[in-house]
């Protein structure tokens, strides 16, 4: 092994760490389902689920597709692609009437 790949693989984390983070993003999930059957919530419905949608998006991105530890530039880019979504979803919701701004 070279320098280079052990330096590499230095602050990656392990299965424990992976698993950890699967066990949250079920429970995201299972938040996510909870939300939707509360009817005291349907007034925040959208807001509630893309907020907690953003949060699974990004602990996917920065660890199982392991932008943590790349370039910060990617990061930039995949949180761009977010914020987009994020503003066409909201408009589209705003035009078709499901939500009030």
């Amino acid at each position: 092994m070279s320098v280079h790949s052990a330096h590499a693989e230095e602050g990656h984390p392990q299965s424990a760490e992976y698993v950890k983070i699967a066990v949250i993003l079920s429970a995201i999930t299972a938040l996510e389902v909870l939300v939707y059957y509360l009817s005291a919530l349907r007034g925040v419905l959208p807001v509630i689920l893309i907020v907690l949608s953003s949060v699974k998006f990004s602990l996917v991105v920065m660890y199982y597709m392991h932008l943590k530890f790349d370039h910060p530039l990617f990061t930039t880019m995949f949180l761009f692609g977010l914020v987009t979504a994020i503003f066409t979803i909201i408009a589209f919701l705003a035009f078709f009437g499901f939500v009030n701004l």
